[in-house]
């Protein structure tokens, strides 16, 4: 009979994630946004990592240290090392964005609601676990109009718009260096993420003339897909030490080698007319004849440092703080320069830092009040460099980033499972330019099943 409920857990856990699976690949990103964001248009997009997990919002951004058994943390692949034997981990979010875009003179708001991440995770010895997850890495969506006058006077609209993103499926370990057999003594964690980037970006910029002269006035389009189906690494270790009775210090690492990759580009630049609402291609542009329209572009990843430290006192609180470091924001895409049809990006690429704070008011799980089993977060990050455009007269303007965030761990079931609810707000780059202030409230269900126990009878 328990043979018989493992199985149907199985059947019935695998449908979920294959469906996702399949309508994220379908799409060829990784969940269809609707929150018009002009920031996504550079590189591969708008990334909201590592805030699309609840449990990172609620902490203000904090990841390299936290470690739980009922949830996955896939930024530090040393944490799964925490995984109980006999246990199985299923961790899935959903989260709702409210966006608003603010300059000197207008404010738009957006509001979208997506599942942000199926993550899941289970032993396979006692010093080796082992996780898997999808979840969104960026996403672009984006369309803006700027009016201007043509030669003649006449007026033209350009036209700028995207939509696609990029979606990542990793396979993780961690592994128990030392203190596998002693949860309460010094603890020494290692692990990885062999992660699988794919998605489809669709941009294009159009030029759209109010003249009827077709003779004179042609309207043009220039568009380009980028295919993303590309490997990376990333690291982990994470360190605990007793202090005496009461305290426990810890300390993680994490790093991201650099790499430089390919991607596949496609483009189309033509002129068109339009009659009756139809669209009529007139004359292509690229490719000319004995071109190809396809062509290889370059992606790199910079070397990215992660460092962290938290102090815990027993289960009362814990104080962790998270410092990361690279040579750029994200992922730097760079055009064949043989093509570049969309001309050059305002884009610059600078030295990039993140840093987080986070407190936890920890929940007493044996406590007879069902409030004082709850565990309340709070924190903040500030990030410099997150983008950096060249505006007027050649200068570049960094933008930088800063954000809070709040919220609380339910638990469930004696404690092996649970709600995590986090609040977040964050802002980026100033209204003399392009402002983006936004709020997200996620939940998330890390449901642990004993599902390897093998049961006894008498």
């Amino acid at each position: 009979m328990h043979k018989q409920k493992g199985i149907k857990k199985w059947c019935i856990l695998m449908m979920m994630i294959l469906s996702v699976i399949t309508s994220w690949a379908q799409s060829g990103t990784n969940y269809p946004n609707g929150i018009n964001s002009p920031f996504s248009q550079y590189g591969l997009g708008w990334s909201n990592m590592p805030y699309n997990m609840p449990s990172a919002t609620a902490l203000g951004g904090v990841v390299y240290t936290t470690a739980n058994s009922n949830t996955v943390n896939p930024f530090n692949p040393a944490s799964y090392g925490v995984v109980n034997m006999e246990s199985f981990v299923f961790d899935m979010g959903l989260s709702v964005e409210m966006s608003t875009l603010r300059n000197s003179s207008k404010s738009q708001f957006d509001a979208d609601g997506n599942l942000g991440y199926i993550t899941l995770a289970f032993p396979l010895t006692k010093w080796w676990k082992t996780a898997l997850g999808i979840m969104p890495y960026s996403d672009v969506d984006y369309q803006s109009v700027y009016p201007s006058q043509g030669p003649m006077g006449e007026e033209v609209k350009t036209i700028y718009e995207g939509q696609g993103g990029v979606t990542t499926l990793f396979w993780g370990n961690g592994f128990n260096i030392i203190g596998a057999n002693n949860p309460q003594g010094v603890q020494l964690r290692a692990g990885f993420n062999a992660n699988y980037m794919y998605g489809t970006l669709v941009r294009a910029i159009t030029k759209d003339f109010s003249a009827n002269d077709t003779n004179y006035f042609l309207d043009s389009r220039n568009q380009k897909n980028t295919y993303i189906k590309n490997f990376t690494l990333d690291f982990g270790l994470q360190y605990e030490q007793p202090l005496g009775e009461n305290y426990r210090l810890g300390a993680a690492l994490t790093l991201k080698p650099g790499r430089t990759m390919t991607v596949k580009d496609n483009a189309l630049v033509y002129t068109y007319v339009t009659n009756a609402g139809n669209e009529w291609m007139r004359d292509t542009i690229f490719p000319a004849n004995g071109e190809s329209s396809e062509y290889e572009s370059t992606l790199e990843q910079p070397f990215t440092t992660g460092i962290g430290l938290s102090l815990q006192r027993n289960d009362k609180w814990l104080v962790a703080f998270d410092a990361t470091f690279s040579p750029w924001s994200g992922m730097k895409y760079t055009e064949n320069p043989n093509v570049n049809i969309f001309g050059v990006s305002p884009l610059r690429y600078g030295n990039n830092s993140r840093f987080a704070l986070g407190f936890q008011l920890l929940g007493n799980k044996n406590a007879s009040s069902y409030l004082r089993r709850i565990t309340y977060s709070i924190g903040g990050h500030y990030e410099s460099g997150r983008l950096q455009l060249q505006v007027l007269n050649n200068s570049s303007r960094q933008l930088n980033e800063w954000g809070c965030g709040f919220g609380v761990a339910l638990p469930m079931r004696k404690g092996r499972s649970v709600v995590n609810i986090g609040v977040g707000y964050s802002s980026l780059g100033t209204t003399d330019l392009l402002r983006r202030d936004a709020f997200t409230i996620g939940i998330s269900i890390g449901s642990c099943e004993s599902w390897f126990v093998k049961r006894k009878f008498n």
